[in-house]
């Protein structure tokens, strides 16, 4: 109290001083000071709390704070080294700023080149970014010195690991620092041990610290949505069956046994499931029934994943297109493949029998039966089938195409800011989606279709339904670009990873933010939520894929053993298997019901510094591809693996 009674009056002595009476008498009303004798405040009060304004000051004092400061943290107890240690990045980055704003611009340039080659190595590239900005002027503006004087760096600490960086501070009376600190950093207390050297290792490398634990404490209802019912058409099944069992009569008998465990299993509510009124999903149509009954027959065909039964996998390899190909989708059912190019064009490619229709003109659709059964096929034209559509509309290099559920429709972005809606009837771009004012790097379809996810260059997430040109909600948070977007599987949460090092989950109903998870050390390139919709898989430019609980917001695990960016992450269907693929041109196959069983059968640790797994035991096998790094894949129905890449041999 006798403090902050201390820096008022240092205040109010300012505010003299500079004669801004108006000021002046307002604090002293609000603060209820009415007789405040002739300078109360000393002047070495009224310095101290001008400390963190001052716009001058010896730029020597900086190296030698940051020496003294560097030299507690090494001389320290080894159980708070390491903790003590957090603290020396962030240090450096705003006395760096500091410098610079007070116009020091060789000692600077001095102060960086010395002490930033020994900060962490994932710190390096930020760093060189701003060794960059030299004068004032280039501050405003700047994505990285903006975002470090606006966002607290957070540092999750032990009670006993501050107290004793403080008592340092305040002995050696080290203003320059203790501006720092008190300014721009956030201690995220917990009571306990301080962590040790792979703890602390295990959630830093985001850009402005590690995630506070009050972040992520909300409820995330990560269950999976109660399926529909479809049994009711199940009892007229197609001749095809029919024909695949010549027993006929046999046939209900045994399907039925067969089938019903299916549907009983899907029936079942999930304690951890959103309330399906929860937000508006769009009503299942006969044919999409159809889909799912037909989709569920797929699956009782499912090959059982592990390690004694790995799946087959076929890689399709782009030749001659190294530099142009810029990625590739496949469709739920695995029917059809759509490629982006640099050139702004896509090609649409049908990986069945079944070839590439294209709706009947005007004329001949007036003639068609509208309540014949198969009226949806009836209205393609099998005299205009292709293998394969080329579409074009973007004038920019396409980043992603994703194909809607019931595959009626794909949509596209690119680096022209636009998102575009095509067709797979008429094979013609129907919607431009325009909200982004920057790339738009990936867009998602939900899972239950209508609405779809994009993410941008201008660190916003964005969700919008094919029916409307504008966004539903704005998913701003990130501090750098959003190179990565995906939905849950229940439609109800987002998922986003980003270039600022950090995931983040956010609810589709509200727009807010869930979960913050830090641990990646280079930006985001992939995610993939597990079957269960409880763990959420993230691939980077780090070469690891780390596992996380989104119950907690927990990391669970880092699967090493890629040598190059992870860009394709995806889970058997099933949910036993997990696949990654890089630009290592390296597959790997992790059994994630081994970790699942060993996760469960620990405590849950809630606490500040759960174990992180190391992936090792959990790898079933490796596949190299010789010169083909991987775009994305994909897990039929029944479990085949499909790889897409293109290959990368030297041009001849």
């Amino acid at each position: 109290m006798a403090q902050s009674k201390t820096d008022l009056l240092a205040v109010l002595a300012v505010l003299k001083k500079y004669n801004l009476k108006g000021t002046e008498d307002l604090l002293k009303k609000e603060a209820s000071l009415s007789d405040i004798p002739e300078n109360a405040a000393g002047e070495a009060d009224v310095n101290s709390v001008l400390a963190a304004y001052k716009s001058e000051g010896d730029p020597d004092i900086y190296e030698n704070s940051y020496m003294d400061l560097r030299r507690f943290v090494e001389e320290s107890l080894d159980i708070y080294r390491h903790e003590l240690g957090l603290i020396l990045y962030p240090v450096v980055v705003h006395m760096y700023i500091e410098l610079v704003y007070n116009g020091h611009e060789e000692q600077a340039k001095k102060f960086i080149s010395k002490f930033g080659p020994e900060q962490e190595y994932y710190y390096q590239d930020e760093l060189a970014k701003l060794a960059m900005v030299t004068k004032k002027d280039q501050m405003s503006g700047n994505d990285l010195t903006d975002t470090f004087k606006s966002n607290s760096f957070t540092i999750r600490i032990s009670r006993d690991t501050l107290s004793l960086l403080k008592r340092h501070l305040h002995e050696k009376k080290a203003s320059v620092i203790l501006n720092i600190v008190n300014e721009h950093l956030y201690f995220d207390l917990y009571e306990g041990v301080a962590r040790n050297k792979a703890q602390c290792d295990a959630t830093t490398g985001a850009m402005v610290g590690e995630a506070r634990r009050t972040e992520n404490k909300v409820k995330v209802y990560y269950g999976l949505l109660k399926e529909p019912d479809v049994q009711t058409l199940v009892q007229a099944p197609p001749e095809e069956d029919d024909d695949m069992d010549p027993d006929a009569p046999d046939k209900p008998k045994k399907k039925k046994p067969k089938k019903d465990p299916l549907f009983s299993k899907k029936s079942k509510t999930d304690p951890n499931a959103p309330p399906l009124d929860r937000i508006p999903l769009p009503k299942l149509k006969d044919v999409d029934k159809m889909e799912k009954i037909k989709a569920l027959r797929e699956s009782s065909k499912r090959v059982n994943l592990g390690p004694d039964c790995l799946p087959s996998v076929c890689m399709y390899t782009l030749l001659n297109a190294n530099y142009t190909v810029t990625c590739a989708d496949i469709c739920e059912d695995s029917s059809l493949i759509a490629i982006g190019f640099s050139d702004s064009s896509i090609k649409v490619w049908s990986l069945s029998p079944v070839k590439l229709r294209e709706m009947k003109g005007a004329d001949l659709l007036k003639e068609i039966d509208r309540d014949a059964d198969d009226v949806l096929i009836r209205m393609l034209d099998d005299r205009k089938a292709e293998t394969s559509r080329v579409l074009h509309g973007h004038s920019g290099p396409v980043y992603r195409t994703a194909f809607a559920p019931d595959r009626t429709m794909m949509l596209s972005c690119s680096e022209d800011c636009t998102i575009r809606l095509w067709s797979l009837h008429t094979w013609t771009c129907v919607v431009v989606y325009k909200g982004h004012q920057f790339p738009v790097w990936d867009v998602r379809f939900s899972p239950h279709g209508h609405y779809f996810l994009s993410c941008s260059h201008d660190k916003s997430a964005r969700l919008w339904s094919t029916d409307s040109h504008q966004p539903l909600r704005i998913f701003a948070g990130h501090l750098s670009d959003v190179d990565v977007c995906i939905f849950h599987p229940n439609s109800n949460y987002v998922a986003t990873g980003s270039s600022d090092r950090t995931v983040r989950l956010w609810d589709v109903p509200t727009g807010n933010h869930l979960r913050l998870m830090t641990g990646h050390k280079a930006p985001i390139h992939s995610l993939a939520f597990s079957i269960c919709g409880r763990y959420l898989a993230t691939g980077s430019a780090d070469c690891r894929v780390l596992i996380w609980d989104l119950a907690h917001g927990h990391l669970l695990a880092a699967l090493t053993g890629h040598s190059a960016s992870v860009h394709a992450l995806c889970f058997s269907r099933d949910g036993t298997a997990l696949a990654t693929g890089g630009l290592d041109c390296c597959l790997k196959l992790w059994d994630f019901s081994k970790l699942c069983e060993d996760i469960s059968g620990e405590n849950v640790n809630v606490s500040h510094n759960p174990d992180v797994r190391d992936g090792e035991p959990y790898l079933m096998r490796s596949f190299p591809t010789k010169q083909t790094p991987f775009l994305t894949l994909h897990f039929t129905r029944r479990n085949l693996l499909l790889g897409v890449g293109m290959f990368e041999g030297s041009a001849t």
